[in-house]
């Protein structure tokens, strides 16, 4: 049964606590607040566990992370699909930066394939909110975990609001349920889901848990691996 996600005591930082920990400056900070990367709970404020899992996804690292399409690009090109919303030039440099990239490496410059926001729910809500996103089923055996009841995978960024207010979400960064908000067309997601464990092996490398972070990073090791041979 999907169940709530037990009650924590939310951690606060200041904005400048966040930049040092982040290293960056507070002007960036309220930039990543804008974009969705980190969360603020009030003027000046921003939660603890969404610094937490930005440091998670990109480390000590200070580099520019792809834009969404490339992002995606990139999915798609190590899931052997043809990216073809890119230009055939644009291909091939991003596959000349996928034969070097680290697996750390990519889940940095992949994060803007979607925004992400963790939620809160009724006990009733799992099933119902299953139907409305684009999730990888069943891939936790795959890359070596058990599967757990909570709820993580995409929808259309023009859909959130909707999706929140029909299911009472509340946001919470400890959350189990995890909506990855995307503009790009989500027939592709279908398909690079079904076509292997790339992207949700980049979205288990994003979680605060050490073991599913591993696993992901593991499995993107794999297919660069691969990709290179």
């Amino acid at each position: 049964m999907f169940a709530y996600a037990k009650l924590s005591v939310m951690t606060l930082l200041g904005v400048s606590e966040a930049a040092e920990r982040l290293g960056v400056s507070t002007r960036r900070v309220q930039h990543l607040v804008a974009s969705g990367h980190l969360r603020q709970v009030a003027r000046g404020v921003v939660d603890e566990a969404s610094v937490e899992r930005l440091l998670a996804v990109r480390g000590a690292s200070h580099v520019r992370a792809w834009s969404e399409l490339t992002a995606w690009g990139a999915v798609a090109i190590l899931s052997g699909a043809e990216a073809d919303w890119m230009g055939e030039r644009q291909r091939a440099r991003l596959r000349a930066r996928l034969r070097t990239i680290t697996a750390g490496d990519l889940v940095e410059r992949a994060r803007n394939r979607a925004v992400v926001a963790r939620y809160r729910a009724h006990p009733s809500s799992g099933r119902h909110l299953r139907a409305e996103i684009v999730h990888a089923a069943g891939l936790a055996g795959r890359l070596g975990l058990a599967e757990t009841n909570a709820v993580d995978g995409y929808l259309a960024a023009k859909d959130v609001s909707g999706v929140v207010r029909r299911h009472g979400l509340m946001r919470d960064d400890e959350g189990r349920v995890t909506l990855r908000a995307t503009t790009v067309d989500l027939d592709i997601v279908h398909d690079l889901i079904d076509r292997g464990t790339v992207l949700a092996a980049l979205d288990l490398a994003e979680s605060l848990d050490v073991r599913e972070r591993r696993a992901g990073l593991d499995a993107i090791g794999d297919v660069l691996e691969g990709f290179r041979g």
